[in-house]
């Protein structure tokens, strides 16, 4: 009774499975199961210690107590104990629900000896401290759900568990950890001519564009690319009627759990937010495909994939772009690169480093070590990176 699975008894009880039904009911109070069951075993035992001891007597004398009390043991070790009770820990359903059929109205029929010990022990219990009606039953943490999830084995397709997994990492990563930064962004600037605007609308590969004025942080709004045959006809692009299809901005907050903005994106039927600091700055675009990607992984093909940030190199170094996100290098290499702090591999370097580095100079991240080999305006582009098994120092 004691070793059954409370979720699995749960889930068969909501299934109307009448021995787990009637197990439940025991359970609900372990006080009164226990007192139960304990008072038929020593029963039981007294019994069998006096009959043995009677029998022992009138066959082999005084010595018949010792041989008797001996044989007796080793008879309830093996045959009473031991044995049903390592078979019920074995098969605890196929031996609790058929016992809880006669538990049930053994515990009626006891039920005023059952009451007297009850009290008895609940009066000690709650001397030493202990609620005595407490049932050890509490909700599973995430660490212990995700446990759970990865011993399940062949029962669940390794697909499934990498999407369960994903789900519950999904309060642990921010908006932040998936955004496009702003330097990225791929938008509409209004104080471009009718003809640049043209040509970055049909060389888009994105369904929604942020449009702005002269900069991000103006942003005006987001258009879908599916409005385009309503502003743009023979004769060019129509600004107007353009800016008319342009739908209000969503701000997102950074720092916002990823679990979170699944929700607000599902309750707003939005697809796409700008990402804005504390004083209100764009940091850059998170969307609802980012987020369903940080699930069940790549599902899409578009040109922005054909752009790799990471490069493989035969000395066993990888080549990697200062742009490229800490935690996409820690899925693809493998590796445990903070996350804790800068999202891009550039604003990790100069995080440790606590200055513009030079060209050519190398930092050592635990036991990564990072050679940075092209700068652009202060800003670290090209590094060569490789994990060496080194004592470990947080600064190089």
């Amino acid at each position: 009774m004691m070793a059954l699975d409370r979720y699995r008894l749960k889930h068969l009880r909501e299934q109307n499975h009448r021995g787990a039904r009637r197990a439940s009911r025991l359970l609900k109070r372990p006080d009164r199961l226990i007192g139960l069951i304990l008072i038929g075993n020593n029963l039981v035992n007294v019994l069998a210690a006096a009959i043995v001891t009677i029998i022992a007597i009138r066959l082999l004398g005084d010595a018949g107590i010792a041989i008797g009390s001996l044989l007796l043991t080793l008879v309830l070790l093996v045959f009473a104990e031991i044995t049903p009770k390592t078979i019920a820990a074995l098969h605890p359903e196929r031996i609790a629900f058929p016992a809880s059929a006669i538990l049930a109205p053994l515990l009626k029929l006891l039920y005023p000896v059952v009451w007297l010990v009850n009290v008895i022990t609940n009066g000690l219990l709650r001397l030493l401290g202990f609620d005595p009606r407490a049932v050890a039953e509490s909700g599973l943490t995430t660490d212990e759900l995700r446990t759970i999830v990865n011993d399940t084995g062949h029962m669940i397709p390794d697909t499934h568990q990498g999407m369960l997994l994903n789900i519950l990492e999904l309060e642990k990563v921010t908006v932040d950890d998936i955004m496009v930064p702003r330097v990225e962004v791929f938008g509409l600037d209004l104080k471009d001519s009718d003809e640049v605007l043209l040509e970055r609308i049909q060389s888009s590969e994105y369904t929604r564009l942020p449009v702005f004025e002269d900069d991000i942080n103006n942003v005006s709004g987001i258009l879908h690319m599916r409005r385009t045959s309503r502003f743009i006809d023979e004769s060019g692009l129509h600004r107007e009627r353009m800016l008319a299809e342009v739908e209000k901005p969503y701000f997102v907050p950074e720092g916002t759990p990823l679990h979170t903005q699944l929700l607000n994106f599902q309750r707003k039927k939005l697809r796409i937010g700008v990402v804005v600091d504390e004083y209100g700055e764009v940091m850059g675009l998170v969307t609802l495909e980012d987020i369903l990607e940080e699930i069940v992984g790549e599902f899409t093909s578009n040109l922005a994939e054909a752009i790799e940030d990471i490069f493989p190199q035969q000395d066993g170094s990888f080549i990697i772009n200062g742009s490229a996100n800490v935690r996409e290098i820690n899925k693809s290499l493998g590796w445990e690169l903070p996350t804790d702090g800068p999202k891009t591999l550039n604003g990790l370097l100069l995080e440790y480093l606590e200055s513009f580095p030079e060209a050519s100079a190398g930092v050592r991240i635990d036991n990564y070590c990072m050679d940075i080999l092209q700068l652009q305006d202060n800003v670290i582009t090209s590094v060569r990176a490789q994990l060496r098994e080194l004592p470990r120092r947080d600064r190089g």
